[in-house]
């Protein structure tokens, strides 16, 4: 046998221990294993996918600064914890500790990464104590207390006037304004009082019909809701639920007496719903908060004949 010969015998026994002596490390890394230093052993790894908007971010993972830019998905990760940081140019940074789990992908696919000058933009331009919004009218209301004005604009602020002030009879801060479903009234309330005004068909108020205020002093008032007929009001106070007349005559109808002083509350105005929660005593004699749906359709004028009945039963 010729010294070539052996040469090349000996180098394909070298391959054949190499290739034998390797496969191991090829096939774990192929399989998703890879050698944790901190064990000696071949582990299983996991993954980081991560998609941010706007896209383009860089990505640091325990504080290197990665190739890619988001959408990335990092591949082969030992198993634990790491630090993320996700920069964007003229964005604030999102940071997250994240642990990262073998055979698993820790996904974070929804970050929005926020500019760090956003687009405020003021939109009153007079003294205000308090606003509503009316989106569905595309109106902003503002409420004036030292001069007791109201004003008005469109939501980006523009065509800001003044349209009216609330009587001097209205003494305390408003809670709230809200608009009927006419969209020819709007009242406001405050903890004893509610003041019902005409508006005109641009969003003024209008003087023609004078201002109802109805008052409360031994009640507080916990929120007020439009009837669907643009003429009843839905008082819930701290001691009951009252239906009653947008008129400075109006004798209120008590629907429900509470327990609780305040309730939660959501008013359906599509089915005139009211649905709140208040405290009842069981038979075990404790008292269990319970949720109750309060149905105040207006079919057959079901609240004008329900007010009737009361008066009649009064008189």
């Amino acid at each position: 046998m010729s010294n070539e010969q052996r040469i090349r015998g000996a180098l394909f026994y070298l391959s054949v221990a190499v290739f034998l002596t390797g496969l191991p490390l090829i096939l774990s890394f192929a399989l998703g294993y890879k050698f944790n230093p901190r064990t000696f052993k071949f582990t299983k790894t996991g993954i980081i996918s991560l998609k941010t908007q706007p896209q383009g971010a860089d990505v640091y993972l325990d504080g290197k600064l990665l190739n890619d830019k988001t959408p990335v998905t990092i591949n082969e990760l030992l198993p634990g914890p790491y630090s993320l940081k996700i920069e964007l140019k003229r964005h604030y940074p999102w940071v997250a500790q994240v642990n990262v789990e073998p055979r698993k992908v820790a996904r974070f696919e929804r970050i929005i990464l926020f500019p760090d000058r956003p687009n405020i933009k003021q939109l009153n331009q007079d003294k205000v104590s308090s606003f509503w919004v009316d989106k569905e009218g595309g109106r902003v209301y503002y409420f004036n207390q030292e001069e007791n004005i109201l004003y008005k604009s469109n939501l980006e602020g523009e065509k800001f006037e003044e349209i009216g002030s609330i009587p001097q009879g209205f003494s305390s801060l408003p809670k709230e304004l809200k608009i009927s479903h006419d969209r020819q009234q709007m009242l406001i309330f405050s903890a004893h009082q509610i003041c019902a005004l005409t508006l005109k068909g641009q969003g003024d108020l209008a003087y023609l019909k004078a201002p109802v205020i109805l008052k409360f002093p031994n009640k507080q008032v916990n929120n007020v809701f439009w009837h669907s007929d643009s003429y009843h009001l839905i008082l819930v106070t701290d001691k009951d639920v009252e239906v009653l007349e947008s008129d400075e005559n109006s004798k209120p109808v008590i629907l429900v007496s509470l327990n609780s002083k305040n309730p939660g509350i959501f008013y359906d105005t599509d089915k005139d719903a009211l649905y709140f929660m208040d405290s009842q005593r069981g038979e075990d004699g404790i008292l269990y908060n319970n949720t109750y749906k309060l149905e105040l359709s207006n079919k057959e004028n079901l609240l004008d004949d329900l007010i009737k009945l009361r008066q009649n039963a009064q008189d």
